[in-house]
């Protein structure tokens, strides 16, 4: 009796499976969804929302591209970090994986990882000048807290900020140029597929790492401050002195960059050899308030920075994996 039950249950199989081949070949779609294991030709929901995401701190940066402070730059920082946040997602999910791990996708991945290992590039020149600033201001403050009869510390440790400041201003420049040249000769090209889903991926992907490079390009010209007056070479003490007096009052009347005002008054300190208890109070105020800044700025630098290596470790695995 077993037996007979076994042989039923294994003709009533070899039965469905019977039904199902003549199911397949009656309807043509049926039978090539039941023989492939295709990806998902719609976007996820979840990039619609990383576009809304985007869209946003696209506004924000606009608005603050008018009138930049450090405190706009921190905020759009922190905007990157949920931004990046929502890609580390993207990336990790199984189908996206599985789509971008094909084989014709290679180069895109690889275009990819290229601007990956620029936006660190990037980041970590910010970061760079951030300190390096930073150090100085720091010796700085040390000199100006025992200022009393060290007028010619102070003014020699003004002079070393001013000339740290405008090495800083060269790698920047050079890293501002170098971004242009890349730019200029990689285009991204798109993947090689129809699927909608493999093409929006790849897009907000690419869209992502160009918005946030922008936002380094901005942040790295708010940093070193490139409307500062050049080096007043062959010009006369009292030329000097009334143009930084002029730059002091300009950047006073606005609402000027931070780095820009304290390179100002410092060198007015220095060209007008004012080491008063007055000036140098309201130096130590900006220089304490830059500094509170830059901290800030650091900071949302160095979580940004987690999550851009996150997302290459990703973006590296799927290549390699």
């Amino acid at each position: 009796m077993p037996r007979r039950e076994g042989r039923f249950v294994f003709i009533g199989l070899l039965f469905s499976e019977k039904e199902k081949m003549a199911a397949s070949a009656s309807n043509p779609k049926t039978s090539y969804h039941a023989r492939t294991n295709s990806l998902p030709s719609r976007p996820h929901p979840h990039i619609p929302l990383v576009q809304e995401h985007l869209c946003r701190l696209k506004a924000s940066e606009a608005t603050s591209s008018s009138s930049p402070s450090s405190s706009s730059f921190s905020r759009n920082i922190a905007g990157l970090q949920d931004l990046h946040d929502c890609i580390e997602e993207l990336l990790l999910l199984p189908y996206n994986q599985q789509s971008l791990a094909q084989k014709q996708h290679e180069r895109c991945i690889n275009e990819l990882l290229d601007g990956s290992l620029q936006l660190l590039d990037l980041c970590t020149t910010a970061k760079d000048a951030l300190l390096q600033t930073k150090e100085c201001i720091q010796e700085l403050q040390s000199i100006m807290r025992r200022r009393r009869g060290c007028e010619l510390a102070l003014a020699s440790e003004v002079r070393k900020y001013l000339t740290s400041r405008k090495v800083m201003k060269k790698a920047v420049s050079k890293a501002l140029n170098n971004l242009k040249g890349m730019k200029n000769k990689c285009p991204f090209c798109p993947p090689n597929t129809e699927n909608e889903s493999t093409i929006a991926l790849f897009s907000i992907l690419r869209e992502v790492e160009t918005f946030t490079v922008t936002v380094f390009e901005s942040l790295l010209s708010f940093i070193s401050a490139p409307k500062t007056q050049s080096k007043p070479s062959g010009w006369s003490l009292v030329s000097k002195i009334m143009n930084s007096k002029r730059v002091a009052c300009e950047e006073e009347a606005t609402e000027a960059n931070e780095f820009t005002k304290v390179d100002a008054a410092l060198l007015s300190v220095l060209m007008t050899r004012k080491f008063d208890d007055k000036h140098v109070e309201n130096v130590q105020i900006q220089l304490k308030e830059l500094e509170m800044s830059m901290q800030v700025l650091e900071g949302g630098l160095e979580c940004l920075f987690r999550r851009l290596i996150k997302n290459r470790v990703s973006l590296l695995n799927i290549l390699y994996h």
